[in-house]
């Protein structure tokens, strides 16, 4: 899934340039998730699902990409419309195929560990009717993400599913701290496995609003009738989550706990979170920084050449584009009040 805004990396990111697409961590995420996956399946079966707008960025960093295996939505409408759309390709391709879906933002530190839990994921889904996720141990009472309980946990990272109990998304710091107490939790990691027949069906019996405007895929997907057979269900379609769609309200929903180094890397804070820091905490991509009396920062500047000097600066955001220096605090509620603001008129130029 790479159709997301990453309003939260402006000013590096903007309306051409989402996220997926960003070289932030040594390659564009895009294509270090793809390059990930090559490793598991062979590429003619990875599927890239991103906005007609973003298209032409997602074949210049997935050159070797087919075609027909980048789906092209008109416009976002979240991930539940997403999945619809993926799931009835595969299932047009292959009626028996068990399917991995997952955002292209995520950094993975231990890759062989990673691909094992894929393939185990994978062989329980085959023989066994689930919603699987991949379930992270959690690392802090953190607020950026979403909390799946499970029964009988108590955070044990086993070859063994663990039946979910509840899904509870971003709640506040202090509840998240409760949740890791009882040892029952774990971070979402967004990372789902189930075979297509399974989630087909999941999906047509909770969430009919987003189904329903995909009758008649048999006849049109992977057709020249495609494109205007999707813009058709897209335009009415609700803009819904896959958790609250269908993982928030099945019976089926399986965790198989995992931990081979997982950041979603979807914020500032994120990236700072996973970035190497100096003896101040500072996370530093810039040339040459001059640091008085400064701790807890990120700090990115382009221009190699440039010194960056700061003096009793803490827990903040410095970003030095070609035409925009942005200077907040780390805190992503106050990043998101703050940027709301460069949709208005006169930054048109800045978005």
């Amino acid at each position: 899934m790479a159709g997301s805004s990453g309003n939260w990396f402006w000013p590096v990111s903007r309306e051409q340039r989402p996220k997926e697409f960003l070289n932030l961590t040594g390659k564009p995420f895009l294509r270090e998730t793809y390059d990930r996956f090559c490793q598991i399946v062979p590429k003619e079966n990875i599927l890239v699902v991103t906005l007609d707008k973003y298209k032409e960025g997602a074949r210049e960093i997935l050159p070797d990409i087919a075609d027909e295996n980048l789906l092209i939505e008109p416009y976002g409408r979240h991930t539940c419309p997403c999945m619809a759309y993926a799931v009835y390709t595969i299932l047009k391709r292959n009626p028996e195929a068990v399917i991995v879906s997952t955002p292209s933002d995520h950094i993975i530190e231990d890759e062989d560990r990673f691909n094992k839990v894929i393939l185990s994921a994978l062989q329980f889904a085959e023989k066994n009717p689930v919603l699987m996720t991949l379930g992270i141990v959690p690392k802090s009472p953190s607020d950026n993400y979403g909390y799946i309980q499970v029964t009988g946990g108590r955070h044990a990272i086993t070859e063994t599913p663990l039946q979910v109990k509840t899904f509870t998304e971003k709640p506040s710091e202090e509840l998240a701290r409760v949740f890791i107490r009882t040892g029952e939790f774990y971070w979402n990691s967004g990372i789902y496995i189930w075979a297509a027949k399974t989630i087909q069906e999941e999906m047509e019996r909770l969430c009919p609003e987003v189904t329903n405007l995909f009758v008649g895929w048999e006849e049109n997907i992977g057709t020249q009738d495609e494109k205007a057979f999707i813009e058709r269900a897209y335009a009415d379609c609700p803009k819904i989550s896959l958790d609250h769609g269908v993982m928030e309200k099945t019976d089926d929903a399986w965790l198989f706990p995992a931990d081979f180094g997982w950041w979603d890397i979807g914020s500032w804070d994120s990236l700072y979170d996973w970035a190497r820091k100096d003896r101040r905490e500072n996370a530093v991509r810039a040339g040459k920084l001059l640091a008085d009396e400064s701790k807890g920062n990120l700090i990115i500047a382009r221009n190699p050449d440039k010194l960056v000097a700061i003096s009793d600066v803490r827990d903040s955001i410095i970003i030095d584009t070609d035409d925009v220096l942005l200077i907040c605090p780390r805190d992503n509620r106050a990043f998101k009040d703050f940027i709301s603001d460069i949709a208005m008129p006169e930054y048109e130029e800045y978005r």
